[in-house]
This record gives structure tokens, sequence and C-alpha cells, in this order.
């Protein structure tokens, strides 16, 4: 069987049912939020409404490349800036204040309105983009010595942009591979349907990545953490490219939950050995094991940030690169203008699939090579000094 009967099942639940969660903790810049925010205003009446729309075309630019790169609580595909229209549809809201608080984001009206629940009053601010309780008049208060907010946070476990994509992908991953692994069952091994575009990648992962890096005898342990989360990514980073406007995994947060259930992973299944090669390194004199160790402890830590920023770092530039080359299609407005830019922004789109590819596959091998050190068997031939 080519994926293993015994894989790490709460490791797999963890993924797709805590990784929504884990997201919350994002700031949700709502797309009008960002748009109002990107306009310098001309008075002090106009900045307390902090809703003007973008009015020239370098503003409406950044609106759109901020829109696409950071989550929201709307799902919006356009907007018409000459009307005040936002087309697309609204999410729920799930807050905890003195209870559950669940309504619909079309409260906020793309963040230019208070929404009300039960006699609690909500708004969006919009140079962070979280929810805040407050009066009926949506006032906001800053703190003098911090100057962040000081109007009190609820919890906010709403289903946002990011959120609506990852259980999307998490659905649409469970339905294809489950299928993949039924032909098997009924054809002798043997693809069938949608599995056959997929079946290289599940060899290429299990004979160039898992198999080499942690080798045959602990390799099954690991099999169903290391296509979950490749194709995981690889999934988010294609759609990350439509117009779509979803930017999952250029999210520090989500990068971050992937790096850290990559972190509890390696350190819950490392063996005496891994953990001896940290505190009491062999094979180096017993003083130099002092000084090492504390370095090597370091390393734990530095493993999955580096994971962390690798991710989050390339996907973003990217999406913000490439919107800033499309955009300049609309600044030049003549035919040299945008025949470079437009062709640019093609080499770089096909780049960007290339980079999708590539990032997937660069945190799995990472993912399986930080496995194969933990599970890594005692050597004879290390005696201790």
């Amino acid at each position: 069987m080519l994926i293993s009967k015994k894989p790490i099942h709460f490791i797999v639940a963890l993924l797709v049912a805590f990784m929504p969660l884990i997201s919350h903790a994002n700031p949700s810049i709502d797309s009008t939020a960002v748009e109002a925010n990107s306009v310098v205003h001309s008075d002090e009446a106009s900045h307390d409404e902090g809703h003007a729309k973008p009015t020239d075309i370098k503003s409406q630019i950044n609106a759109f490349k901020n829109h696409h790169v950071l989550d929201s609580h709307d799902m919006t595909f356009f907007s018409d800036y000459e009307e005040g229209k936002h087309y697309g549809f609204s999410l729920p809201i799930i807050l905890w204040d003195n209870g559950v608080q669940f309504f619909s984001s079309s409260k906020f009206n793309h963040g230019e309105s208070v929404a009300e629940s039960n006699g609690n009053y909500y708004v969006i601010n919009h140079h962070d983009g979280k929810i805040y309780k407050t009066d009926v008049s949506g006032t906001i208060t800053e703190d003098e010595k911090t100057g962040f907010p000081a109007n009190e946070r609820p919890l906010d476990f709403s289903i946002t942009k990011n959120v609506m994509f990852i259980i999307a992908i998490s659905f649409l991953m469970f339905f294809l591979f489950t299928s993949l692994a039924r032909s098997y069952a009924k054809n002798g091994s043997i693809a069938k349907g949608p599995g056959r575009i997929f079946e290289p990648l599940v060899m290429f992962i299990r004979d160039d990545i898992a198999i080499p890096n942690i080798g045959v005898k602990n390799y099954k342990r690991y099999m169903s953490f290391l296509l979950t989360v490749f194709f995981f990514i690889l999934f988010l980073n294609l759609i990350g490219l439509t117009p779509l406007g979803a930017n999952v995994t250029g999210n520090l947060t989500i990068t971050f939950a992937l790096a850290f259930i990559t972190f509890l992973i390696t350190n819950l299944s490392a063996n005496k050995n891994y953990w001896g090669h940290i505190f009491w390194m062999p094979g180096v004199p017993k003083l130099m094991r002092i000084v090492l160790a504390p370095i090597e402890l370091l390393g734990v830590f530095i493993k999955p940030f580096s994971l962390m920023i690798r991710l989050y770092a390339n996907i973003f530039a990217g999406h913000i690169v490439l919107m800033s080359i499309i955009g300049l299609i609309f600044i030049f407005k003549s035919w040299i203008g945008s025949s470079l830019s437009f062709g640019l922004s093609f080499i770089l789109a096909i780049l960007e699939i290339l980079v999708a590819f590539l990032q997937a596959y660069i945190f799995t091998m990472l993912a399986a090579l930080y496995f194969g050190s933990a599970s890594e068997e005692h050597h004879h031939e290390e005696q201790h000094v």
C-alpha cells in the first residue's frame, strides 16, 4: 500500500481541525478598511470619517494589492468606486462576548458601519483590521501611552476569507485522496480518475523525500503528514495566484501553525539519540559539550522559525511584486509601457507557479530532514570520550 496504514492520526487532525482556529490570531484586514487607509485625507473632517474612497489610480492600485494579500471578514471580488458598490458575499462573524455573538459581516458594510448584536456594538478598526467593542457611535479610543485602541476586544472566531479557503482545500484534499486510496484498493494498486495526476507526486514524496531523509524503517510514521503538508501548501499557493484574492500561505499565522506542528512532531517523536546529540554531543571533548549544548538547543527553535519565515516571505513578496507590475499597466496608459508591464507580469506569473511548487517541496523536504534527525538510530562507532 503506498499510503501508510499507521499514520500519525492526531497530527493530521491538528492540521485540518485547528488550523482555522489558529489563523484567527491574524489581523483580519477588511478590504474597504485597507482602501480607506491608502488615501491621504485632505482635512481633519475627512480623517474623522475614515472611509474615504481611493480616487487616484495609484491609491486604487494600492487598495487592490492590499485587498489581495491581506485577510478580511468578507469575500469581495471587485469594487465599483464610482457607485460605491462591492461585489462579493459576506462571511459569518463569530465572537465570544458575554456568550456567543453570531451575525453576518454584512452588518459592518465593508467596515463603514457599526454592527449590533444582542445589544452589543462592534466596529472594525481601520488600522489593524480587528473587531473592537464600542458604543452606538462606533468610537474607538486610543491609549495615551501605547497609542493602541483601548476598547475591549472580544474573542474572534470568525470565518474569514483565509479560513474559508483553508476549509475548502481541506475538503478538496479529503475527497481527492480518499478516492485515490479507494481506486488503489479496487484496481490492484492502480490509480484511476484524478488520482493518476497526483500519483507521481505521492510517489515522489515517498521515494525522493521521505525514504532518503528518514529511512526505510521509520518513513511510514511520517508519510501522512508529509503528504498532507505538501499538497496543502501547494493547493493554497496555486489558489493564491488566481484572481480570487486568497493569500493564505503568505499569512504569517498560517505558516506559524504549519511550522509549530512540524516542531511538535519532530520533538515528540524524537528518540534518546536525538536528545543525546543536543545536550551531550558524543565524539567531542566534555568542555565543548557544555558550550555546544545551548547552541544545539537554540537550533531546535530556529529550525521551525526558518520554516515559518521562508514560506511566508517568498509567497507574500511574490504577490506584492506581481500585483505592482500589473498595476503599472494602468499607470503607464501607453502601448509601450503597458506592453512591457504585461510581458513582465506574464513571465513573473509563470515563475510564481514554479515558486508555488518549489516552496511546497522545500517545506516538505526540510520537515523530512528534521524528522530523520529525530528518529535516527544510534551508531555504535560513536563512543563517549
